[in-house]
C-alpha cells in the first residue's frame, strides 16, 4: 500500500485541480455567467452545510461576530492548506486574507479567471456570515482580489451601527489595506502539534468536500445531462494532465495493469473507502465521497466523476481501458487491453 500521507496530497491535487478546472471549463464552454451562477451556488451551498457547524468545532462561536468570521476562514482555510492571514482591528472589525498563490485558481488558471466570477464566490459565502448569525449589521468589504493584479485576495468583516441591505453585504473598497500580519501575535489551533499525515488528510478532506457540493449544484443548474458532460470533460482532462504527478508520488512507475490497479486502490483508500485490489481489478464497496449527498441522478454523477479515472488511465497507458461495473452498492474497476 501506498505511503497514506502521500495518497492524502494526490487526492488533494486532483480534486483541487477538478474544482479549478471545472470553472475554467464553464467559461470556456458556457460563458461567464454560467460560472459566476455556479460559483455562487456552490459557495452558498457549502456555506449553509458548513459555516456553523465549523465555527462552533473551531471553538469560535463565544467571539463577537466579526471577529469570529475572520478568524473562521484564517482557521479553515488554513487547515485546508491555503495559505491565510489574519488581523483583529476590534470586536467589530477583523481582517482575513489569502496571499498568493491562491489555491483555488491554481497555476496559470488565474489568468483566465473574470473579476465578477471570483467575486460571486464572496457573495455565496462571506455575504452570507451575518445572515447565518442572525446579525444584519454584519458585512464583509473586500480590499483586494488576486484575480485583479492585487497581493491577494483580502478583505474585513465590519459590524456596522445600522442593518445592511443584501446589495450591502459586500462591498468593496481597493483603497484600503490591510495592516500587516504578525504570525506570532496571531491566534493558534492546537494543529501545530500534529502529525503531517493528520495534517495532509484535513487537507484530502478540504478538497473533497468541493467534489461533493459541486456534483449535485451542478446538476440543479444545468440539468443532469449537461452537467455530466461539462464534469466528465473536466474530469478526464484533469487525470490526463495530473496522473504523473500523483503516480510519482504514490511510487507508480510501470505502465501495467496491475500498476494502474494499484493506483486507483491507493487513492480509493485515501477517501476512505473500503476498497481492494486482486491482480488488474479493484472493487470499492459503497461511494462514501457522495454519502448522504442528495443528487439528482446518481448514476450521472457517478459517471462524470469516473472520468477522472478514465483519464488518469490514458495516462498511464493509453492502450488499456477502464471497464467499469456497478452492482448495488459495489464498483469493480476492470483494467484491459483496449
Amino acid at each position: 500500500m501506498a505511503n497514506e500521507s502521500a495518497a492524502y496530497k494526490a487526492i488533494a491535487k486532483l480534486y483541487n485541480a477538478l474544482m479549478t478546472g471545472l470553472v475554467l471549463t464553464l467559461i470556456s464552454q458556457k460563458d461567464a455567467q454560467a460560472a459566476r451562477t455556479f460559483m455562487f451556488a456552490h459557495f452558498r451551498r457549502q456555506h449553509l452545510e458548513k459555516f456553523l457547524p465549523g465555527l462552533k468545532k473551531l471553538g469560535l462561536d463565544a467571539l463577537p461576530d466579526a471577529v469570529a468570521c475572520a478568524q473562521y476562514h484564517y482557521f479553515s482555510n488554513a487547515l485546508g492548506g491555503v495559505k491565510t492571514e489574519y488581523v483583529r482591528e476590534s470586536d467589530r472589525k477583523a481582517w482575513v486574507r489569502y496571499p498568493p498563490p491562491r489555491w483555488i485558481w491554481q497555476g496559470t488558471a488565474i489568468c483566465a479567471i473574470p473579476r465578477d466570477v471570483n467575486e460571486a464566490m464572496l457573495h455565496g459565502w462571506h455575504g452570507h456570515n451575518g445572515v447565518s448569525l442572525g446579525n444584519p449589521r454584519l458585512g464583509f468589504v473586500c480590499t483586494g482580489q488576486t484575480v485583479n493584479g492585487d497581493p491577494g485576495l483580502e478583505g474585513y468583516y465590519c459590524e456596522y451601527d445600522r442593518d445592511l441591505a443584501p446589495d450591502e453585504r459586500v462591498r468593496f473598497a481597493p483603497n484600503e489595506h490591510m495592516p500587516r500580519f504578525d504570525p506570532a501575535a496571531a491566534p493558534k489551533l492546537d494543529t501545530a502539534n500534529w502529525p503531517q499525515e493528520r495534517l495532509r488528510k484535513v487537507e484530502r478532506s478540504y478538497a473533497m468536500e468541493y467534489v461533493r457540493s459541486f456534483l449535485p449544484v451542478t446538476q440543479e443548474l444545468f440539468g443532469v445531462d449537461e452537467a455530466e458532460r461539462l464534469v466528465a470533460k473536466t474530469a478526464r482532462l484533469i487525470g490526463l494532465q495530473f496522473y504523473e504527478d500523483t503516480a510519482s508520488a504514490l511510487g507508480i512507475a510501470g505502465d501495467s495493469a496491475e500498476d494502474f490497479a494499484r493506483y486507483l486502490c491507493a487513492l480509493a483508500a485515501a477517501q476512505g473507502e473500503q476498497v481492494e485490489a486482486r491482480g488488474s481489478a479493484v472493487t470499492q464497496q459503497g461511494w462514501r465521497l457522495m454519502a448522504g449527498v442528495a443528487l439528482p441522478d446518481r448514476d450521472a454523477a457517478f459517471r462524470a466523476w469516473n472520468a477522472l479515472w478514465e483519464g488518469a488511465l490514458a495516462a498511464h497507458n493509453h492502450f488499456l481501458r477502464l471497464k467499469t461495473e456497478r452492482t448495488g452498492e459495489t464498483i469493480v474497476w476492470r483494467i484491459a487491453p483496449a
